[in-house]
């Protein structure tokens, strides 16, 4: 297995897990495209990975505006002359309120972060994939989108459209050589809390390495078979 001189397009790539799995690539020998709203930190976690700058492009981007995605997706390409994944990490949660009680802007802000943001980078970057005849495309979501929890409404329907978006996407890639698959995680430990601090509710979380291993697999020559898939990542 191998991802060096592979051209990989993270988002949300100084997020806590972003920042874990980008590290992984680095290391690896990947080219790295990083996407995140905060350019300090993204410049940041770029001199924290010591890499050569002809080995990484960084762009602050609203991935909420269609114009600003696409022209990250051209400046990849005239960067690196190709595109082979796409990691989109862009998230969040709001919650705590049953549907009666939360506001319209609680659904939006889901909606937003999890379903737009999505669609605009899959239209922006994809196309660029299947040019290639090769390609990856990994997005987080949760067993909640499937299986809501009370007071958690907006975040499971957010998450329910987002797999939707990537199930179907990979239907629409079959025999193009680009797969498209889901990694449900419950919570991300950031905090390692269930190796230091270990509770019967945080069994069942995942740390950004073992995402980042799961991710690093779906990447290979050899996972080409796995697409549309929905892997758990919260065993516990």
């Amino acid at each position: 297995m191998t991802i060096e001189k592979r051209t990989i397009v993270v988002t949300g790539a100084t997020g806590g897990l972003g920042a874990v799995l980008t590290r992984q690539l680095a290391a690896r020998g990947a080219d790295l495209v990083l996407l995140d709203r905060d350019a300090e930190r993204l410049t940041s976690l770029t001199s924290d990975l010591l890499l050569s700058e002809e080995r990484f492009l960084t762009r602050s981007v609203d991935l909420l505006n269609p114009a600003e995605t696409r022209q990250a997706a051209e400046a990849a390409l005239a960067r690196f002359g190709h595109i082979d994944a796409l990691l989109h990490l862009v998230g969040g949660w709001t919650g705590g309120k049953t549907l009666l009680e939360a506001p319209a802007e609680d659904l939006t802000f889901m909606l937003s972060q999890h379903i737009w943001t999505s669609f605009n980078v899959v239209q922006a970057f994809v196309p660029h994939l299947v040019a290639n005849g090769w390609g990856r495309v990994v997005m987080i979501t949760s067993p909640y989108a499937a299986n809501p929890a009370a007071k958690g409404g907006p975040y499971a329907i957010g998450k329910a459209g987002q797999e939707t978006l990537i199930l179907t996407l990979a239907q629409e890639l079959k025999g193009t050589g680009v797969t498209a698959n889901l990694l449900q995680a419950k919570t991300i430990d950031v905090k390692h809390e269930k190796v230091t601090a270990p509770t019967p509710q945080n069994a069942g979380w995942t740390t950004p390495e073992e995402i980042s291993a799961a991710v690093l697999y779906l990447l290979s020559d050899e996972a080409g078979t796995i697409n549309g898939a929905k892997i758990p990542l919260f065993g516990g």
